[in-house]
């Protein structure tokens, strides 16, 4: 996590729900059984939860790792060079409060079946967007078949989104893959409730109305 942000300086510090952002995170990560917590940031000194249970290492992101612009994968590399982390991760970005141990668990699950070298949490996005395309000059290239650009939005196959909520993977196979980019990419779909990412203001004011809601939102 970062210190700074363009849409909500300093959010993962900010309260939600009478705790800190980022301490949502680290609560999920200890209800799925977690064995070690690794926290990559610019951010010092940095409180923990009293109640955390489990190894929490605090890793120091250098600055060109905590740009607006930097992407998560050289993140993740800087972190395996900085540390001994073996064998399964679960990446949870703490712009993503309202995930339940039970999205991880079964990402986790999916993941040990050998079938993904990753698997990511996805929620249900427009059909519609099936009917945009790129263009290439003056041409249109779809993003689906031609044939969709004419379809009824209705009559679309149903389209998922990334919602950056978990993504699974082994630390060996990022080492010598050097990418998170696989065609054998699984998924678990989360709903739309759970898969609420802060990027401002209004994003928080939203997950706290639905974490006010929710009776005990971040139990399995």
């Amino acid at each position: 996590m970062r210190a700074g942000s363009r849409g909500l300086p300093n959010k993962n510090l900010l309260p939600l729900a009478g705790q800190p952002l980022f301490w949502h995170s680290l609560q999920h990560a200890q209800q799925a059984g977690a064995a070690r917590v690794c926290i990559t940031t610019d951010i010092a000194p940095l409180d923990l939860p009293p109640a955390l249970n489990l190894p929490v290492q605090v890793l120091t992101r250098p600055a060109h790792l905590a740009a607006d612009d930097t992407p998560m994968l050289p993140v993740l590399q800087h972190l395996l060079t900085q540390t001994d982390l073996i064998g399964t991760l679960v990446l949870l970005q703490p712009t993503s409060p309202l995930r339940q141990a039970v999205d991880i668990a079964q990402a986790l699950a999916l993941h040990r079946s050998g079938a993904h070298d990753l698997v990511m949490t996805v929620t249900e996005a427009d059909r519609g967007v099936l009917k945009w395309g790129q263009r290439e000059g003056e041409r249109f290239v779809p993003l689906g078949s031609p044939e969709m650009c004419f379809a009824n939005r209705q009559s679309l196959p149903p389209v998922v989104r990334p919602n950056g909520a978990v993504y699974v993977f082994d630390a060996d196979w990022l080492r010598a893959h050097g990418t998170l980019a696989t065609p054998r990419t699984g998924v678990v779909v989360m709903p739309p409730e759970r898969s609420q990412d802060i990027d401002n203001a209004n994003d928080m004011a939203r997950c706290e109305a639905l974490l006010s809601s929710t009776p005990n939102p971040t139990t399995a």
